[in-house]
């Protein structure tokens, strides 16, 4: 089933893969997910008028806010940009402009399109990089020669013999002589099977060398004048060939490269990237608490916050913003914006912005028992990963369930002790545990490693007990 065409319960069935509890954010993120889907099947006039329902997902560090987006994007299989609010600043300020969040964003869909186009295209490649191949391999006869000239002609590449013969044997004087396609079709297989490989080719590839670099300081916006630099400069300096000795393999491979570029149509994708940025781009702004404004009407940097807010606005709400691809319009983007909220609130954002994101999800924060589960129940748990790292050195490494249960209690108590910095203290507390069998891993190999809950608490009794200790170290 293709994953656009998910239901929300399905797309919840495969967050759930990754991600432990926060069903409230999972079911608003997948019902946002479905009406994209189910806007594009509205007759216009009024899908037009279908504005996206932006998402603000609230809750401390280390939840999953991230996490989610992350493999949203997955599921998507829409262009998708994950940016940080504190990177941008309102104009005048050192920083970036907001609106190259768009541009960004119109890059990934022009990349997605084309790796699709190169997919596409990819068994025509081959087959005429094959036919390329073989021209060089075995010269066409005068006639052919003369009509693959007048349809656009071949390249002019010469064979290095590497003293196998096998064009000598196929030609000897003794046999009669073949016609040029039965010739032709046992190259193929000798292609094919691999006997060739070892010959030397010489043949002119572009050369994979860009156009020279072009770096702009300054103030905001400054990137747009840069990216439009390197693209002068590509057109100044247009691509060259150089002439390059491989063996037929690495000759194949790219000359493959050169079809597939050549036959993708680079219209028809900008035209398909413009369209898939408007009707299915979505935008995920992180730390979006960064730039809330506790004290409207302050100096320094709070001016500068709630200007990166006022000039987010526009874009959020729905605006045409100029790229050198051409005009994007943000009006159907989907932004879901996360933060952590410690400091301010999210009525602290101005009131216009938080207008435009209607569905707040709170994301609670994790006990010992989403611990627990986070250890080994999702694809990527850390504990399979951990397993997976020391089986490259030969070491079997074994969790016992009461050492899971005590590095769940024990990464609890530190964050209760220090700073909550939700699941990501089971990353410092696992690394913690297991530092001597890291180092020693390597002249261990064909042991079992067993951790046990006793194990556990020897490693980190000192660092649990000593708050100023686990504040350094964890």
């Amino acid at each position: 089933m293709p994953m656009q065409s998910l239901t929300p319960k399905e797309i919840v069935v495969e967050l759930d893969k990754y991600i432990v509890g926060q069903a409230a954010a999972k079911r608003s993120v997948a019902i946002a997910l479905r009406n994209r889907w189910r806007r594009r099947q509205v007759e216009s006039p009024l899908r037009e008028e279908i504005a996206p329902k932006n998402i603000i997902m609230i809750g401390p560090t280390g939840v999953g806010k991230t996490e989610i987006a992350r493999r949203l994007a997955t599921l998507a299989q829409s262009p998708f940009l994950k940016v940080e609010a504190s990177k941008f600043t309102e104009v005048g300020y050192v920083g970036r402009d907001v609106e190259s969040m768009v541009r960004d964003l119109l890059e990934i869909a022009i990349n997605m399109v084309k790796d699709e186009q190169k997919e596409l295209t990819q068994g025509l490649a081959e087959a005429n990089a094959e036919e390329r191949i073989l021209d060089i391999l075995l010269p066409p006869s005068p006639r052919r020669q003369e009509s693959t000239s007048q349809g656009g002609g071949s390249d002019a590449l010469l064979l290095q013999d590497s003293g196998q013969g096998a064009l000598s044997s196929l030609q000897s004087p003794e046999s009669p002589e073949p016609s040029e396609f039965s010739t032709r079709e046992k190259f193929r297989e000798m292609l094919r099977s691999g006997r060739l490989d070892e010959r030397e080719l010489e043949l002119d590839l572009v050369e994979s060398r860009g156009a020279p670099m072009v770096e702009v300081m300054g103030f905001s916006g400054m990137e747009d004048m840069q990216s439009n630099l390197r693209d002068a400069f590509s057109k100044i300096f247009p691509k060259k060939k150089q002439k390059r000795k491989l063996k037929v393999p690495e000759a194949l491979k790219g000359l493959i490269q050169e079809e597939t570029e050549r036959l993708v149509d680079m219209d028809m994708v900008m035209k398909e990237a413009l369209s898939r940025t408007e009707q299915s781009g979505i935008i995920f702004l992180d730390e979006i608490d960064k730039i809330a404004s506790r004290n409207s009407g302050g100096q320094g940097p709070e001016v500068s916050r709630e200007g990166v807010q006022r000039d987010l606005l526009p874009i959020v709400e729905g605006s045409t913003v100029p790229t050198k691809h051409g005009m994007v319009k943000t009006d159907h983007i989907l932004f879901i914006a996360s933060g952590a909220f410690h400091m301010c609130k999210p009525s602290d954002l101005i009131p216009e912005l938080q207008g435009r994101f209607p569905i707040r999800v709170e994301l609670h924060s994790l006990g010992r028992d989403e611990f627990v589960r986070i250890l080994t129940e999702p694809e990527n748990a850390l504990i399979k990963q951990y397993t997976a790292l020391m089986a490259t050195e030969g070491v079997e490494l074994v969790f016992e369930p009461e050492s899971i249960q005590e590095l769940a209690e024990l990464a609890v108590q530190v964050n209760e002790r220090t700073e909550e910095i939700g699941a990501r203290r089971l990353h410092t507390v696992m690394e913690r545990v297991l530092d001597d069998l890291s180092f020693d891993a390597s002249e261990r190999g064909g042991d079992l490693f067993l951790v046990t809950a006793d194990y556990v608490r020897e490693q980190l009794s000192d660092i649990v007990q000593d708050q100023d200790l686990s504040r350094y170290i964890l």
